[in-house]
C-alpha cells in the first residue's frame, strides 16, 4: 500500500457541482493527489486502467455505466468510496466489498473518514463476484440485462438478449454476439446465474445457449447431442443439458 502522503484519487460524478465539491474537499486532506475527474462510467475506466489511482470516489446513478458497473469493471486492488444522493444502495455497496457510502450532500469530516479507511484497504484485492456486483446494479428478482465486458481501456455494453453463446476458458467465459467474440474474467456458472433462466439454458458443463439462437438439436451419439445455432456453428449438449432444453421446449410444442 502506497503512503498516504501519496494517495491517488479519481473522481467520478455525473454533476459537475458534485466533482466541483469533492476535489475542493479532498484537495484539502493532507496527501491527496487528485488524478483526474470523471463525468461519467465509460471515463471512469479508461482513467482507473491508464492512471492507477489508490482510491475511487463513485457515484452510483451514472448515464452510460452505472456506479457498480464501474467496479465489475477495474482493478480490485482500488478501494472505492461510494458518493451517492440516495441511501438505498448502501447495504448492497458494503456486499459488494465497498470501503465506504458517502451521502450528498457531502461533510468535509464524513469524507475524511471515508479516505482513512480506503487507505487501509488500498492495494488490498477485495472484489466480488461479477455476478454479485451485478445483481446489486439491478432491481431484486429480475434477470441481468446487459453484460459489461472491458478490453484494456475499451468498454462493451452486450444486450443480454444479443448474447448468442457463452463458452467457459478456465476462470474466464467467452461471450459470442453478432458474429463478435469477447473474453470476461467470469465463471461460466457465475454468468449463467444472471440470465434469465426461460430463455438461457446451461446445456453443457461450458455452454450456455441463447433459445432463441437454437436451430435444431442432432443426435451425436448414443446419448449425446448437439445444438446446431442459426448460425450453422455447432456445440456439445450433455445429458443433463438435454434435460434442461427439454423442460424448456416441450411446453412451447405443446402450445402449437
Amino acid at each position: 500500500m502506497k503512503a498516504a502522503a501519496d494517495t491517488g484519487v479519481l473522481i467520478v460524478d455525473d454533476e459537475a457541482p458534485a466533482r466541483s465539491i469533492l476535489r475542493e474537499m479532498l484537495s484539502a486532506l493532507p496527501g491527496v493527489r487528485i488524478l483526474a475527474e470523471c463525468a461519467n462510467g465509460f471515463e471512469a475506466v479508461k482513467a482507473a486502467s491508464e492512471l492507477g489511482p489508490d482510491v475511487v470516489f463513485l457515484d452510483i446513478e451514472m448515464p452510460k455505466l452505472d456506479g457498480f458497473e464501474v467496479l465489475e469493471l477495474i482493478d480490485p486492488a482500488i478501494a472505492v468510496v461510494f458518493v451517492t444522493a440516495y441511501d438505498s444502495y448502501a447495504l448492497k455497496a458494503f456486499e459488494v466489498h465497498a470501503v465506504d457510502y458517502v451521502l450528498k450532500p457531502f461533510r468535509a469530516e464524513r469524507l475524511a473518514a471515508a479516505l482513512d479507511r480506503a487507505r487501509e484497504r488500498a492495494g488490498k484485492v477485495s472484489k466480488a463476484d461479477p455476478a454479485e456486483i451485478a445483481a446489486a446494479a439491478r432491481p431484486a428478482g429480475t434477470h441481468l440485462s446487459r453484460i459489461v465486458v472491458r478490453d484494456a481501456t475499451r468498454v462493451h455494453l452486450i444486450p443480454a438478449e444479443n448474447l448468442d453463446v457463452a463458452e467457459a476458458q478456465d476462470d474466464y467465459v467467452r461471450l459470442k454476439s453478432g458474429g463478435k467474440s469477447y473474453l470476461k474474467q467470469q465463471t461460466i456458472a457465475s454468468l449463467a446465474a444472471t440470465l434469465d433462466p426461460e430463455r438461457f439454458v446451461r446445456v453443457h458443463r461450458s455452454y450456455v445457449l441463447n433459445l432463441d439462437r437454437l436451430a435444431r438439436l442432432e443426435l451425436y451419439s448414443r446419448g449425446s447431442y448437439a445444438a446446431v445455432l442459426t448460425d450453422g456453428s455447432r456445440i456439445p449438449v450433455s445429458r443433463e443439458g438435454h434435460a434442461r432444453l427439454k423442460a424448456l421446449l416441450e411446453p412451447e410444442t405443446r402450445k402449437h
